[in-house]
């Protein structure tokens, strides 16, 4: 679109402050440096000078159906956040086209989701929490010791849970094993992470787990044998602590992750239609009956509950762990891919009156939000909802 769009400008005394934008929109950027940004934009009028000029060449680009070449979107990606603050904002630019065409109205506090299906995006204004509204997770778990006895834990919650000689710290959303030379007979412990929490835990040898809504984890209250094993349902992201004298064996159904040392992510929801294990960093083997994977970084591997065949991948990592970070993250997802997930996340149940939909949809959006800001994100693409308590209709 020749003669359509006006270039920025640049000038050495900005390119500091682009660098800091690029991390901003990376997820990179400090409290600090975010809070520089932010008084470097708001410090003088000439900063936001183009943005009327942006806005009516960008509602002449849709007119026309024609994408905003991708020199001009980095350009126009350049303005975003004119205005930054502690409110919920979801930023898509995963999409080139997207977040080039969401610059101007973010500014007036919009969200945007995009469809496969068009090459339209549309703005929702956010809708605050209001009465009926469910917010979202939190950090919460149910601990049962070794007798049955549940203890409740939450964010707030700082004390010592003592069961023998072990001792158990939770300080905030996190529990922690002090480490323990304990030759008594060995003593498990559950921790259950119902829809609508997440926590996580430093277990007996400096391992890191953090557990996503609607997960749980078995382990012992110390490793003295062989080897370490935990059982986990749901989803969680391990930190293990290398010992190579003493491998780390992750049991999930009926399959099973062995481990040295690492960082990976094992999705295993029952309602999924399978079993992701993504390798983030060193080395692990996915076994399932006869079937085996060993994985390299990046790669996933997938295993198919109904055939036991496991299948590797490499999938986008961020994308995976997203959850971990505060966000849901999509990629041509089905409706009900996300529905699933906000089920879990925000604790509700969803029906459905209309079972064939055949739009993806793609996008990054806070964990943080009320559920009625992401509903009205997907409205505005098609499909409808009803929310009534903590049960969610999909028309």
């Amino acid at each position: 679109m020749p003669g359509k769009w006006y270039p920025v400008i640049m000038s050495q005394s900005t390119e500091h402050y682009e660098k800091l934008l690029q991390k901003y929109l990376d997820g990179q950027c400090s409290i600090t440096e975010t809070e520089e940004l932010y008084a470097w934009l708001q410090s003088s009028p000439a900063h936001r000078s183009l943005l009327s000029t942006m806005q009516r060449e960008f509602e002449q680009a849709m007119n026309t159906r024609h994408e905003i070449p991708a020199e001009v979107s980095d350009r126009i990606e350049n303005r975003l956040l004119e205005e930054i603050t502690q409110h919920k904002v979801v930023r898509l630019h995963y999409w080139r086209w997207t977040a080039a065409a969401a610059i101007v109205l973010l500014l007036a506090g919009v969200y945007f989701i995009r469809t496969s299906s068009l090459r339209q995006t549309f703005p929702i204004v956010a809708v605050s929490n209001s009465d009926g509204d469910v917010a979202p997770g939190t950090n919460k778990a149910i601990l049962t010791l070794s007798n049955g006895e549940t203890v409740t834990l939450d964010s707030t919650g700082n004390r010592i849970i003592t069961q023998g000689k072990t001792l158990v710290h939770q300080r905030n959303g996190q529990l922690q094993y002090a480490v323990q030379n304990n030759e008594d007979a060995i003593i498990y412990n559950t921790l259950t992470v119902p829809r609508g929490g997440q926590f996580n835990i430093v277990l007996p040898d400096g391992s890191h787990v953090w557990l996503n809504a609607a997960s749980s984890l078995k382990y012992p209250t110390a490793f003295n044998g062989a080897q370490r094993m935990v059982e986990m349902q749901g989803q969680g992201y391990f930190e293990v602590a290398k010992n190579t004298k003493q491998p780390f064996f992750v049991k999930v159904n009926n399959m099973e992750v062995q481990v040295l040392g690492t960082s990976f992510d094992v999705m295993a929801y029952t309602d999924e239609k399978s079993v992701n294990t993504t390798l983030l960093e060193g080395a692990i083997k996915v076994q399932h009956g006869n079937n085996q994977q060993r994985l390299q970084p990046g790669q996933q591997a997938v295993l198919d509950p109904a055939t036991g065949a496991i299948t590797v991948r490499r999938p986008d990592v961020d994308q995976v762990i997203a959850w971990k970070t505060g966000f849901f993250e999509f990629d041509n997802a089905p409706l009900a891919d996300i529905m699933r997930q906000l089920s879990r996340w925000y604790d509700i149940d969803v029906n459905y009156t209309q079972v064939q939909d055949s739009r993806l949809f793609g996008g990054r959006i806070s964990r943080n939000l009320p559920l009625s800001d992401i509903l009205h994100m997907l409205e505005a693409n098609g499909p409808k909802f009803l929310l009534t308590g903590r049960k969610l209709i999909v028309k």
